[in-house]
């Protein structure tokens, strides 16, 4: 390897992702920042292009989760110095538009501009709107124990989704929440829901594994079926009233449909799961007064706000979503582990 190239993940075509040589990453503009990525992940979202659901450029960087140590910044970056070990988020907000000073980073308009940002998934990243859209954390990586940084890493992403979902549901005290989702996304809406003050969270699950995790995390119930029997069950556990909220975390039509039918009158539901139809009926929300809310993650946002306290403080542990772990050179591996549901969520080790 030269000494100017780094190793990052490459999607090749459907089905194939491999380590390759590319330029190592350099600060182009004022707000930019070089990182070097410490640990990353494969995410739920990267198996629609991976199975061809989802078209994708060939032979393009790969990855939108990580955590990492500063090593240079642009003149306007004034935030952050090379040496701090921060959280990247997949979102890049500027801090300053409409979007964000609302909370709204996943929205910024001044971010997803520049095609030239590297994956995340590779030994370095070039991260742009450095200024606000990294959050820092105390000390270095060396100071966490290796489950501490797994926590941290879901901060870029996954544990952000997940309490976004729990947010836009508007879950409060004392409310039935129902998750619909099992993957990583789905079990951190769980411990969003109680971090929230949820009393009872009914989670969607048919897989043991997922289910048990759940259950660690507050999951109170466990709902095996699917479609109209689901819509049952949970009515049964609720004595016919339904849910006060609603997270959901998959993004197809059934899983909608659901949402909506297992919400009682005047529920919201909190929709992060990415649609996979471009149509949705939404005249059942009219008939039962349900609110549909939800989209891209407040990321900053929220580890600004809650979930980075909580991490630090062991309040919650949502790196227990990583059930398997690889290094660069056997990224191919972590993808088919994921695509094969061998594993909740896939880690990759960067740098030690």
């Amino acid at each position: 390897m030269e000494a100017n190239d780094m190793k990052t993940a490459v999607f090749i075509e459907p089905g194939k992702v491999e380590a390759q040589e590319l330029p190592k990453p350099t600060v182009k503009n004022p707000t930019d920042a070089v990182l070097k990525i410490v640990r990353a992940c494969v995410c739920g979202s990267d198996l629609w292009w991976y199975r061809g659901i989802n078209d994708r450029q060939k032979n393009t960087p790969v990855g939108h989760e990580a955590i990492g140590i500063v090593e240079s910044v642009g003149s306007a970056v004034t935030n952050v110095k090379p040496g701090d070990f921060v959280i990247a988020p997949f979102t890049h907000g500027c801090g300053h538009c409409a979007a964000c000073l609302a909370g709204f980073d996943g929205n910024c308009e001044n971010a997803r501009t520049d095609d030239e940002i590297v994956g995340y998934q590779g030994e370095y990243l070039r991260f742009k709107n450095a200024d606000w859209a990294l959050v820092k954390v105390p000390g270095q990586p060396s100071d966490y124990s290796d489950a501490q940084l797994n926590d941290l890493l879901t901060l870029a992403d996954v544990m952000a989704t997940g309490y976004h979902a729990a947010a836009t549901a508007e879950v409060k005290d004392g409310d039935t929440v129902v998750v619909m989702g099992d993957g990583a996304v789905g079990l951190c809406g769980v411990i969003a829901a109680k971090l929230r003050g949820a009393k009872r969270i009914i989670a969607m699950s048919r897989h043991a594994d997922r289910q048990a995790l759940a259950k660690e995390f507050g999951a109170t119930d466990i709902v095996a079926e699917r479609g109209d029997e689901a819509v049952q069950r949970v009515m049964d556990l609720t004595a016919g009233a339904g849910a006060d909220a609603v997270l959901e975390c998959v993004g197809t039509a059934q899983s909608v449909d659901t949402a909506v039918k297992v919400g009682r009158a005047g529920a919201v539901v909190g929709r992060v799961g990415v649609p996979q139809k471009a149509e949705m009926n939404t005249n059942n929300l009219f008939w039962k007064n349900i609110g549909l809310r939800g989209g891209i993650a407040s990321v900053t946002t929220y580890d600004r706000d809650v979930l980075l306290a909580a991490v630090l403080k062991g309040d919650i542990h949502p790196g227990k979503v990583f059930t398997q772990r690889f290094d660069l050179d056997h990224v191919a591996d972590a993808y088919a582990a994921m695509d094969q549901r061998k594993a909740i969520k896939s880690l990759l080790v960067i740098d030690q």
